[in-house]
C-alpha cells in the first residue's frame, strides 16, 4: 500500500505532468490489482486516470490464475468454450475497472476515467470480424467510459471509421509510422462525418491513437549497435523520440484543418495522441525517458507501473518537450535514413511483430483458460 508520506513526495512529478496536460494511465490490469484496491489507490495518490490492456497484460493476469478460481469453477461447469470463458473474464476486469474509474470519466467529460480492451488480435487483418468483435465488447462491457481497441493495420482502418461511426469509442492501437498515423486520423474524421451524417452526438465518441515508442528504439538501436561507427552510435536513443515528436506535430496539423474545424464546430473531440510502450527496453537509457522527454498538451502517456513508480520518484517534467523540436526530429531520423537504415522497412516490421506478438499473448492465455476449464472437469473446446 501507498502511504500517505510517499502520496505526497510523489504528487510532485505526476502532478507536473498532469498540470501540462498528459493525462496518466495505467498499462496493466489485473483482477487482484482491482479488488485489493489497488487500482483506486492509483487514481487516488498517483494521477491515474485511465487504464490501458492489450493481449499480453490479460495473459500475464489470467494466466496466473489469482482472482480469478471461483468465475473459472463457474464457466466450467456451465461448460463453456474457451473462447467464451476468455470473453466473460476479460470484460469482468475491464466493467469493474470502469466502475472505478467511472467518478473521473464524469468529471472530465469522458475525457478520461477510460478502461481499453482490444479485440482478438487474430482479427486484426479481417475488417469485417474487427467490427463485429468491437460491438460485441462494447456491449458485453456495458460501460460508456469503455474504450475498443483496434489495431492500426490496413484491415483496421476501415474498421475504425465504420465503429466511430457507430458512436462507440476507440483506441487505435499499433501505431507506429507517421503515414499510418495520419491514416488513423483521416479514418477518425471519416468516423465523426459518417456518426454526424447518423445524427449521433459526436461529442460522446472519444477516441486515441496510441503511437508506440520504445521499440522503435530498440529495432533501431540494434542496427546502430551493428554499423557500430560513431555517427551511427550517437544516434542511439533519438529515432523514438523523433518519430513521436513529427507524430504529434502531425497531429497539430490535422486537428487545425478545415475538415476538423467542421466537425469541432459539431462538438466533436480531437483523437489525442496516446504514448504506448513508454517503459525504456535499454538499461542505458534513463527510466523515464519516454515521460519526460514527450510531455505535450492534450496527450496520454500509458505507463507500466514500474515506470508510473520510477516518474513519482525521480521523474524530470520540465514542460512542454516536444512542441520545438520538430526540426531536430526530421534532422535524427534523415541521418538514420542515411546511414542505410530504412525507416518504412523498421515501422513495417515493427506493425508485423507487434501483430504477431499479441497473437501468441492470445494463444498463450487460450491455453492456459483451456488448461483450467480442464483440470476442473470440462473439455474446453
Amino acid at each position: 500500500m501507498i502511504t500517505v508520506t510517499e502520496a505526497t513526495a510523489s504528487a510532485g512529478a505526476l502532478q507536473r505532468l498532469s498540470d501540462e496536460g498528459v493525462s496518466i494511465w495505467l498499462d496493466d490490469l489485473s483482477r487482484r490489482r482491482i479488488e485489493s484496491g489497488n487500482l483506486a489507490e492509483l487514481v487516488a495518490t498517483r494521477n491515474v486516470v485511465g487504464v490501458t490492456t492489450n493481449p499480453s497484460i490479460f495473459q500475464a493476469a489470467i494466466g496466473s490464475g489469482e482472482g480469478y478460481e471461483e468465475q473459472l469453477a463457474d464457466l466450467a461447469v456451465r461448460g463453456v468454450t474457451v473462447d467464451e470463458a476468455v470473453r466473460m473474464m476479460t470484460t469482468a476486469d475491464v466493467r469493474a475497472a470502469a466502475d472505478v474509474l467511472r467518478p473521473v470519466y464524469e468529471v472530465t467529460g469522458g475525457r478520461d476515467g477510460r478502461v481499453s480492451i482490444e479485440v482478438d488480435p487474430r482479427l486484426a487483418h479481417d475488417t469485417a470480424a474487427t467490427v463485429a468483435e468491437a460491438r460485441q465488447l462494447a456491449w458485453l462491457v456495458d460501460r460508456p467510459n469503455v474504450m475498443i481497441k483496434i489495431p492500426a493495420t490496413k484491415a483496421g482502418l476501415p474498421a475504425i471509421t465504420e465503429v466511430i461511426g457507430a458512436g462507440i469509442s476507440v483506441n487505435v492501437t499499433l501505431i507506429f509510422s507517421l503515414e499510418r498515423y495520419r491514416e488513423v486520423m483521416d479514418a477518425y474524421l471519416a468516423g465523426l462525418e459518417r456518426a454526424r451524417a447518423a445524427g449521433l452526438d459526436l461529442s460522446a465518441i472519444h477516441s486515441v491513437a496510441s503511437f508506440f515508442v520504445s521499440r522503435v528504439d530498440s529495432e533501431i538501436d540494434k542496427r546502430l549497435t551493428l554499423l557500430g561507427t560513431d555517427e551511427a552510435l550517437a544516434l542511439k536513443g533519438r529515432a523514438a523520440l523523433a518519430n513521436a515528436r513529427l507524430a504529434y506535430e502531425a497531429y497539430e496539423q490535422v486537428f487545425a484543418g478545415p475538415r476538423w474545424q467542421a466537425l469541432g464546430g459539431a462538438r466533436a473531440n480531437r483523437q489525442r495522441p496516446l504514448w504506448a510502450s513508454t517503459g525504456v527496453k535499454d538499461p542505458a537509457y534513463k527510466d523515464t525517458l519516454y515521460v519526460d522527454e514527450l510531455v505535450a498538451p492534450g496527450t496520454v502517456n500509458t505507463m507500466p507501473e514500474a515506470t508510473l513508480n520510477a516518474v513519482a520518484d525521480h521523474g524530470d517534467v520540465q514542460g512542454d518537450t516536444v512542441t520545438g523540436g520538430y526540426a531536430q526530429a526530421r534532422a535524427d531520423l534523415a541521418a538514420v535514413e542515411r546511414l542505410g537504415i530504412s525507416y518504412d522497412e523498421v515501422v513495417r516490421q515493427l506493425e508485423n511483430e507487434g501483430v504477431a506478438k499479441f497473437e501468441v499473448a492470445w494463444q498463450d492465455l487460450l491455453d492456459a483458460v483451456t488448461k483450467s476449464l480442464n483440470d476442473k472437469g470440462v473439455d474446453a473446446e
